[in-house]
């Protein structure tokens, strides 16, 4: 494509932002206004101009399937050889490059997962953990380590408990967790940037090597970096000021894993002659749900502007005596919109925490309604699904002269999948459906990719709860449903003490549930139904509705 049939496809402030190609650039891009396609005609555009060397941009996401989209994307406009990668995958290449180089010997194996290490180091410190204490403690390793918390500083850093610990028990079992990790020779995810970013560090050769690689960079979601990510990012640009970051503070949503948005929003500090450009026009919401999103937003830096200006039915906010009340009024208007013809992969339950799913997958059961579960992790948990993720683990280490989704097939073929769907619902169809999934992910990956690429793939789906999509209603916590989008969602359960969560009681923590709404806002496209409930029976307590109800209709 000519760099004018690239400019061509993109609106004034999107095109704006694709031919800012050098120096430092920042671009705030509010929800639905486009920022992938952004940054990649950016990227084509400067590959079309003679500015850009595809093999020495590097984009950078969170997730392979982000990645995924972005190579995709470059493809469909005549752009190939442009590094896309997550931190963690490009990360972990240049370590298992470097690494043999520099001692002789292979990278430490990265755990698959570090459940089985914390058990044991509980076992050993005499402490019995369940299966949520020793997710909380895997999730506080990980805060330790992408906020670039020191050891002997955390016990100042966290007041709070965890998994019923103290911060000194916490870090004792840390610690212990650590050195049964190095005795194995074994590495988390975290550690792959660590250790990248010290051998960079401490070998020449290697970082020269790296900064003669890549000279471009572009870095997705840049209000979620965390402070390990933006060190390792540091070094990979040394000296240099060719960098393009995209993001939104009002979807600063992570600050709890040790992402902060600081860094996105002092840019323009850190970099001298940085050029900033605002996309303020959303092209997936309707007006009516745009305005609503505008008066939950924190930042005052910009508000969404509506792209099309059709009427459209405002959001709905709904109260209900009961939680049973709230699924079955839920249930009844998703019955309604399949009734009109609605897919049901059009339409999305949202809400704060797993365990507020359960009265509206029940309601759902009842009403013969399929669904699937985002964000609750139940996918990668079935034994059909482990038992073929262990067996392409096995085949990627063994080599094959199958294609992948050869291979994949035969491995689910082996564990009880067939070509045609069984007819009749229940738990013959529901394991037909989750292995079938697996084959939705094999078409998602570039037609280069391996087995290899495929089990990391897998990897990088089971940390970030991932599910392939199907046509089914979708259940999603708001983190979860990120940077996804439906027709018609329902933001359920919008009361004290779940949207703002209970133990948010800062005014940071505050501000950062009020961003977490936003968001869950910023999923509908045509319908947005908001509900709240007074009391839950069997769980016995009673709630208010949330103090951000008032924002929005004030």
């Amino acid at each position: 494509m000519t760099p004018e049939q690239i400019l061509d496809q993109l609106d004034d402030q999107q095109r704006l932002a694709a031919q800012l190609l050098t120096g430092p650039t920042c671009i705030i891009a509010g929800a639905g206004t486009g920022k992938t396609r952004t940054i990649t005609h950016r990227i084509a555009y400067g590959v079309a101009t003679g500015q850009f060397s595809p093999n020495r941009v590097l984009a950078l996401t969170y997730t392979n399937k982000a990645a995924a989209e972005l190579r995709t994307r470059l493809r469909a406009l005549g752009v190939s050889g442009v590094s896309a990668k997550t931190f963690h995958s490009a990360a972990l290449s240049q370590l298992e490059y470097f690494w043999p180089q520099f001692t002789g010997a292979a990278a430490p194996k990265v755990i698959e997962s570090k459940s089985k290490l914390i058990i044991e180091a509980a076992t050993s410190l005499k402490l019995k953990l369940d299966t949520a204490s020793v997710r909380d403690v895997a999730a506080e390793i990980e805060w330790l380590k992408y906020s670039l918390t020191a050891m002997g500083d955390y016990s100042k850093s966290r007041k709070n408990s965890v998994a019923g610990m103290s911060p000194t028990k916490l870090l004792e079992l840390i610690t212990k967790y650590e050195e049964l990790k190095i005795a194995r020779q074994q590495i988390d995810w975290e550690d792959v940037l660590l250790l990248t970013i010290g051998l960079l560090k401490s070998e020449p050769r290697a970082l020269a090597h790296v900064h003669a690689q890549y000279r471009f960079f572009t870095v997705d979601e840049y209000q979620d970096i965390s402070p390990l990510q933006q060190e390792l990012l540091d070094v990979w640009l040394g000296n240099r000021n060719e960098i393009c970051v995209v993001g939104d503070p009002n979807q600063t949503i992570y600050t709890f894993t040790g992402a902060s948005s600081r860094f996105l929003q002092t840019f323009s500090n850190r970099f001298e002659g940085a050029q900033v450009v605002k996309l303020t026009k959303n092209y997936r919401s309707s007006e009516s749900i745009i305005a609503t999103a505008n008066r939950l937003a924190t930042s005052d830096s910009f508000e969404l502007e509506s792209a099309s200006k059709t009427g459209s039915a405002k959001p709905r906010i709904q109260e209900f005596e009961s939680v049973s009340d709230e699924a079955a009024y839920v249930v009844s208007r998703i019955e309604g919109l399949l009734a009109q013809g609605t897919s049901p992969a059009d339409i999305a339950i949202l809400y704060r925490v797993n365990g507020q799913s359960e009265a509206f997958e029940n309601a759902l059961i009842s009403a013969g309604i399929s669904y699937q579960v985002r964000g609750g992790e139940k996918y990668f948990q079935r034994p059909e699904i482990q038992a073929a993720i262990r067996a392409i683990r096995a085949e990627a280490l063994s080599g094959s002269s199958l294609t992948v989704f050869e291979s994949v097939s035969n491995i689910i073929r082996s564990l009880g999948w067939q070509a045609l769907a069984p007819e009749t619902k229940g738990a013959a169809r529901e394991k037909w459906e989750a292995l079938n999934g697996l084959l939705t992910i094999v078409d998602e990956l570039p037609e280069t990719a391996d087995l290899g690429a495929l089990a990391i793939e897998l990897d990088e789906r089971m940390r970030s709860s991932d599910e392939p999509q199907r046509a089914a209603v979708t259940l999603s916590t708001i983190h979860a449903a990120k940077g996804l989008e439906w027709p018609c969602v329902f933001v359920v359960g919008v009361t004290e003490g779940y949207l703002p969560i209970s133990y948010a009681k800062t005014e940071a923590e505050i501000f950062e549930e009020q961003r977490l709404f936003y968001v869950a806002v910023t999923r509908a496209m045509q319908q947005l139904v908001i509900t709240w409930s007074k009391r839950d029976n069997q769980k016995g307590w009673q709630r208010e509705p949330s103090r951000f109800l008032g924002l929005i209709t004030s």
